[in-house]
């Protein structure tokens, strides 16, 4: 399988994950162009994708899901709220109804030779997943824009080869940033974002000795830094006294918001 990143932050998001039979794109947040370009760094076209999985309906996720359905008539993967609000969205355009399969979170559905598992988080959107994805050698998981996390989620990181779990805020930065009050309130809320220190505090309990890779994913423009982001993570593990881990034991890096990240081949 293999496993990388066109664009995660709080800008755009798009995800590609595969093996040599089947290959889905997780969330299409930026432009048809930069997506086919980000394909095509690792000899991929949009073409390619034999489906496309929503987590929600927030524009950083789906602002290319009109263009790309359009041209390339790519089955679209979304819980029946996801596709609800999808459709009142005007600004991306008629989307053909054929398109749109409807999938309930933690039920597995297959995909090709992948099987994959939608499971719920806590986020403001309609009906909001994160996705384990995995075929007979590989497990990976897209895991993002959750407020909070809990057994169900940890459960569902558990055993991975590899990871995008958001890393979103660094909480002081937040707090002293320019944002609104409001904003705050709900970036910092159990529907909210999952901060550095979060991030790294969730890590702690899932990994394991074969964990391959994990990116740091949607970082905030405003509220964090790559290099913040990464060595508060590394501490956060290397600080929990119940794993046996630090943060160095692990490849660890930043998903870019405007760059393709490497690509993880398990």
């Amino acid at each position: 399988m293999d496993f990388f990143s066109i664009a995660s932050g709080s800008s755009g998001n798009c995800i590609c994950v595969g093996d040599d039979h089947t290959h889905v794109m997780i969330d299409a947040g930026i432009s048809g162009k930069r997506i086919e370009a980000g394909m095509n760094k690792y000899d991929y076209t949009t073409a390619d994708m034999n489906g496309l999985l929503v987590t929600h309906e927030h524009s950083d996720h789906v602002s290319g899901l009109g263009v790309i359905s359009r041209k390339y008539h790519i089955p679209i993967y979304a819980t029946a709220g996801t596709i609800r609000a999808i459709r009142s969205m005007k600004s991306l355009g008629a989307i053909d109804d054929s398109l749109f399969h409807v999938i309930k979170p933690d039920e597995d559905f297959t995909l090709g030779s992948l099987t994959i598992h939608p499971f719920h988080i806590s986020h403001d959107a309609a009906d909001p997943v994160a996705y384990r994805i995995e075929n007979n050698k590989s497990k990976v998981a897209v895991c993002t824009d959750l407020g909070y996390y809990d057994n169900n989620i940890i459960e569902n990181l558990t055993g991975l080869d590899a990871m995008l779990l958001e890393a979103n805020h660094d909480i002081h930065m937040l707090e002293v940033g320019a944002y609104p009050y409001p904003l705050k309130q709900r970036i910092l809320g159990d529907f909210g974002h999952l901060s550095n220190e979060a991030s790294g505090k969730l890590l702690s309990q899932v990994l394991h000795d074969n964990v391959k890779h994990v990116f740091l994913g949607h970082l905030s423009h405003e509220n964090n830094y790559p290099d913040l982001a990464y060595e508060t993570v590394r501490l956060e593990v290397t600080m929990d006294n119940s794993t046996p881990y630090t943060g160095a034991d692990f490849n660890i890096t930043v998903a870019s918001r405007s760059d393709v990240s490497e690509r993880v081949v398990m």
